[in-house]
């Protein structure tokens, strides 16, 4: 004769297997379910049963990102992850194995951190090295840049098939005409291809040598870095304020190694007699590196960006 504790407890759990008992058959009926057993005809309602902690986290998962709130606000165990349900035999049992897959924006953001690890700037707007780049908005945005925007993107066409080599660009053109956005979209396309770049504000560049020449350790890192990435951009050339110094022992060593190894790219804001006066002062190979991007020569193609409306 049952107990009148048995009894009790038995009231007591009621409610609880009753709720069990709901679970199992919402889930059975679940339409992912429902498509997981029409792929696996193996899985039974008591194997489906006896994982039921599995299979209700693969349901909620994929529920979650079918109405995905961003990468930084993800909801699911593994941030950027969800559950992936397979069945394997074993001696003739059936096991449902559950694993942990990376969706598509978790997969494209490593991508785009491992790019952006190539990518070094120095007093440069970080903002730019994570825009979403457009060739079609380059394009469209303003007509007197269509030019450039063409040469920028057959250099990477030939970057792409025959490998990188050692001429650059020097592009030039009014303020806000698109620039650095342009180098950026470079820089960041041929990271992809995992080449290293380094992007350069002048102005300030030379500024802080100022505070390099007491630390030399941190001096010859910074020159060896500039002389050994894949490709090396320097912003707004000809507006720095250019000392002897910085002159023969930084610059002329950069661009005297890089002459014939790897390419160098150089923008300003306008193209005009004080930007060629600069280059003038770099030192003999550096010199006369540039001096080709200044005189149309046969080193860095010139490309004007525009003198149209501003680029956001």
């Amino acid at each position: 004769m049952e107990s009148l504790g048995d009894l009790l407890r038995s009231w007591e759990l009621a409610p609880y297997a009753k709720r069990v008992e709901e679970k199992k058959r919402e889930l059975l009926a679940d339409p992912l379910v429902v498509k997981l057993r029409e792929l696996h005809p193996d899985l039974t309602d008591e194997l489906i049963v006896r994982d039921m902690i599995r299979v209700s986290q693969y349901v909620k998962e994929h529920r979650q990102c079918s109405d995905c709130p961003g990468l930084e606000r993800c909801p699911n165990e593994l941030a950027g992850h969800s559950t992936s349900l397979d069945v394997q035999k074993v001696g003739g049992a059936v096991y449902l194995i559950d694993r942990k897959v990376p969706c598509k924006k978790y997969v494209n953001k490593q991508m785009n951190d491992r790019i952006r690890q190539r990518i070094r700037s120095f007093y440069v707007d970080e903002r730019a090295l994570r825009e979403e780049y457009s060739l079609e908005q380059m394009l469209t945005s303003d007509r007197e840049r269509v030019k450039a925007v063409e040469k920028v993107a057959e250099y990477i066409v030939n970057v792409q098939e025959r490998g990188l080599g050692s001429r650059g660009l020097y592009l030039y053109g009014k303020f806000g005409t698109g620039k650095t956005y342009l180098m950026c979209y470079l820089l960041h396309e041929l990271a992809r291809h995992g080449y290293t770049g380094v992007i350069i504000y002048m102005p300030d560049f030379m500024e802080d040598l100022k505070s390099m020449f007491g630390e030399p350790q941190r001096l010859k890192e910074t020159i060896e870095l500039l002389k050994e990435t894949d490709i090396l951009v320097f912003d707004d050339i000809g507006a720095e304020n250019l000392n002897a110094w910085a002159r023969d022992h930084v610059l002329g060593t950069i661009l005297n190694y890089r002459m014939n190894r790897k390419p160098t790219f150089f923008y300003e804001q306008l193209r005009s007699r004080r930007a060629g006066a600069a280059f003038q002062l770099y030192a003999a190979r550096g010199r006369r590196f540039v001096q080709g991007a200044a005189d149309h020569g046969p080193h860095p193609s010139v490309c004007r960006t525009g003198g149209g409306e501003r680029v956001q």
